[in-house]
C-alpha cells in the first residue's frame, strides 16, 4: 500500500475514534451533541473519497504547472464549480444562516455585498488575469514592475489575506465537529489542519480543485435538499414563512428592514466596499483563472460561479427564515442543550440544527460531512495560495532569481503548506469565538485594500511605478492590519482591553483610499530612470491583456 493511503486509513482511524468519544459533561458547561453515527460514517466517505482523489492527483502533479494550476486544464465549467466552492465556505452555510436567523433581511444584505463582487471580477479582470498571469497574480502586477520588490509585497500581502480567511474557516470546523461528533474543540482543529496538508502537500492543485467540484455538488445538493424540506412546512409561500417569522422574532416586522447593519452608514459602506472589492483580492480565487486553458474559459468560470453563487444564497436566507420558526421555537434543537437552567440558540450552527429539524439524524449526518468537506476543501484552497506565495514568488522569483528547479520549488511549496497548517491551528484556536461570517468579512475587507489596488492599477493605469505600487501596497495592507487590530473585534473581544482606539469594525473605507493615493502619489513624483521604462511597457502588457499572446510564458519576465 502507498505512504499515502496508509496516511489516509491512519487519518480516518483517529478522527473515527476520537469522535466517537463523548466524554462525560463538565458541571456548568454545554452539554456535548449525542454521538451521531450517521454522520460519523459520511464523514468517513467523504474522507476516504476525498484520499483517493488526492492519490489519483499525487499521480498526475509532476510540475509546477500541475502543482499551482492543475496543468491549465480545467474547463470553464469545471472551474466554475471550484470557485463557487471556493467562495461557498464554512461562512456562507454556517456564519451566513445564522445571521438570517439572528438579524433577518440585514444577513441579506451582507449575502447581496459578497455577490456584488462578481460583476468587477467579470467585466474587469477575468480575461486579464488569465492573458497576463500564470501561477499566482503576483505574476500580472510584477509584469513591467521591478520583480523582487513587487513580487516580494504581493506574497506578504497575500499570506495575511489568507491567516485572516483561514481564521474563519477553522473556527466553523472546530465548532461544527465539537457540536455534532462531541470532540473537544482543539482536536478538531487539529484534524482539520492535519487532513489539509495531506490534499495539498499530495495532489495539489488538481486534488484542490477536484475537491472542490464535488463538494460543491454536494453542498448544492444537501442546502436545496433542507431548504425545500423545510420550505414544504409552509407551503412553499414566502408569505406565510414571513408573516410567521415576524410574529415570533424578537425583531417583530423588523426582521423584514434594514436594521442593526445600516445603523452605522460608515461601517456599512465599509462593509460593502470590503466585500465587493475583496472578492476580487482574494488569492485563492484569483489563483482560480490560471487553472484554464484562455480567456474565454475565464469568463465561462465567472459566469458559473455567479449563477451557482447566487442560487445558493438565495437557498441559505430562506434557511435562516425557516430555522427562525423550525429551531427557534424548538427546545431540542436549541445548540448546547441548557446552561444553568436556561436554553441557548443561535450560534453559528442553525443550519446543522435545521437539517436535523427537517430530516433527521441521515440528513443531518450529511450536511454535517458536506460543511466539514467545504472547510477542509477551502482551507486547502487558502494554503495552496498562501505556499504558492512563499514558493514561487518568494523563493523561486526573488530569492533564486528564477532559476529555481521545478523540483525545488514543489519541495519549499509543500514544507509551505505543512508551516501552513500548523498556523491555521493556531489561529483557529485563539479566535473560537468569533462569529464565521464577521471573520471572513475583515479578510475580505483586508484583500479589498492590500491586494485589489495595486493589482487593478498595475492592469489599467499606465502611470504606476514600482514606487507607487509599494507604497501603496503597504500602505493599505499595514493600514487596514492595524485599522482591524486597533477595533473591537480584536483590541477588545481578543485582546482583553477595555475600549477600541479605531471606532469602526471594517477597514476597508479608510485603507482602500490609502493605497491609492499613496500609489497615485509616489508613482506621480517617480521621475527615475527605471520609471520611466516600466511607463512605457504599459503597450506590451496592454497588448498581452487583449490577446493572451505570449501568456504561457507570463511568469518568465
Amino acid at each position: 500500500m502507498s505512504r499515502l493511503g496508509q496516511l489516509g486509513i491512519t487519518l480516518g482511524l483517529m478522527a473515527v475514534s476520537a469522535m466517537a468519544y463523548a466524554g462525560p459533561p463538565v458541571e456548568g458547561a454545554m452539554e456535548k451533541q449525542a454521538t451521531n453515527w450517521h454522520a460519523i460514517i459520511m464523514f468517513c466517505i467523504f474522507v476516504a473519497l476525498s484520499m483517493g482523489i488526492t492519490y489519483w492527483a499525487s499521480g498526475r502533479t509532476k510540475s509546477t504547472a500541475d502543482f499551482y494550476s492543475a496543468g491549465g486544464g480545467i474547463t470553464g465549467r469545471q472551474n466554475g464549480l471550484a470557485i463557487a466552492g471556493d467562495y461557498m465556505s464554512a461562512a456562507t452555510l454556517l456564519g451566513l444562516s445564522a445571521l438570517v436567523y439572528s438579524q433577518g433581511f440585514d444577513g441579506y444584505l451582507y449575502m447581496l455585498a459578497f455577490f456584488a463582487g462578481w460583476p468587477v471580477i467579470l467585466f474587469m479582470m477575468a480575461e486579464r488575469l488569465r492573458n497576463l498571469g500564470r501561477f499566482t497574480f503576483s505574476d500580472i502586477t510584477a509584469f513591467r514592475l521591478d520583480e523582487g520588490k513587487v513580487r516580494t509585497m504581493a506574497a506578504i500581502s497575500s499570506l495575511t489575506v489568507v491567516c485572516f480567511y483561514l481564521i474563519a474557516q477553522m473556527v466553523g470546523a472546530g465548532q461544527l465537529i465539537k457540536l455534532l461528533f462531541g470532540l473537544d474543540y482543539n482536536i478538531a482543529i487539529f484534524a482539520v489542519g492535519i487532513l489539509m496538508m495531506v490534499y495539498v502537500t499530495f495532489g495539489g492543485m488538481v486534488a484542490t480543485t477536484w475537491v472542490q467540484i464535488i463538494k460543491a455538488c454536494m453542498l448544492l445538493a444537501g442546502g436545496t435538499l433542507a431548504m425545500l424540506l423545510a420550505f414544504n412546512q409552509f407551503g412553499f409561500s414566502f408569505q406565510t414563512l414571513m408573516e410567521k417569522a415576524t410574529s415570533v422574532h424578537k425583531l417583530g416586522f423588523k426582521l423584514m428592514t434594514p436594521g442593526s447593519m445600516l445603523s452605522d452608514p460608515i461601517n456599512a459602506m465599509s462593509l460593502g466596499l470590503g466585500l465587493m472589492f475583496g472578492t476580487a483580492g482574494l488569492p485563492h480565487i484569483l489563483m482560480r483563472f490560471f487553472t484554464v486553458s484562455d480567456a474565454k474559459e475565464a469568463r465561462k468560470s465567472v459566469l458559473y460561479a455567479s449563477g451557482i453563487v447566487a442560487y445558493f444564497f438565495n437557498v441559505i436566507f430562506l434557511m435562516g427564515l425557516c430555522a427562525i420558526l423550525i429551531v427557534g421555537q424548538n427546545p431540542d434543537f436549541f445548540e448546547g442543550g441548557k446552561i444553568g437552567g436556561k436554553l441557548i440558540g443561535g450560534g453559528n450552527m442553525v443550519a446543522m440544527h435545521l437539517a436535523r429539524a427537517v430530516g433527521g439524524d441521515m440528513l443531518l449526518g450529511f450536511m454535517a460531512a458536506v460543511a466539514f468537506a467545504t472547510i477542509l476543501a477551502v482551507v486547502s484552497g487558502l494554503a495552496l495560495a498562501g505556499a504558492s506565495a512563499i514558493s514561487h514568488d518568494l523563493y523561486a522569483r526573488v530569492f533564486k532569481k528564477g532559476q529555481a528547479t521545478e523540483a525545488s520549488e514543489i519541495r519549499v511549496s509543500r514544507i509551505a503548506t505543512i508551516c501552513l497548517g500548523f498556523v491555521a491551528i493556531i489561529l483557529g484556536i485563539t479566535f473560537e469565538k468569533q462569529n464565521v461570517a464577521f471573520m471572513v468579512g475583515l479578510a475580505f475587507g483586508v484583500a479589498a485594500a492590500g491586494n485589489f489596488p495595486v493589482l487593478i492599477l498595475s492592469m489599467y493605469w499606465k502611470g504606476l511605478t514600482t514606487r507607487g505600487a509599494l507604497f501603496g501596497g503597504y500602505g493599505g495592507l499595514f493600514s487596514a492590519v492595524a485599522f482591524v487590530v486597533l477595533s473591537k473585534s480584536v483590541w477588545v473581544d481578543v485582546l482583553g482591553n477595555a475600549a477600541p482606539i479605531f471606532p469602526y469594525t471594517q477597514p476597508a473605507l479608510f485603507a482602500m483610499p490609502v493605497a491609492f493615493i499613496l500609489a497615485y502619489i509616489f508613482s506621480k513624483t517617480d521621475s527615475s530612470a527605471s520609471a520611466k521604462r516600466e511607463i512605457d511597457a504599459f503597450e506590451d502588457q496592454y497588448m498581452r491583456a487583449q490577446t493572451g499572446f505570449g501568456a504561457s510564458g507570463a511568469s518568465k519576465h
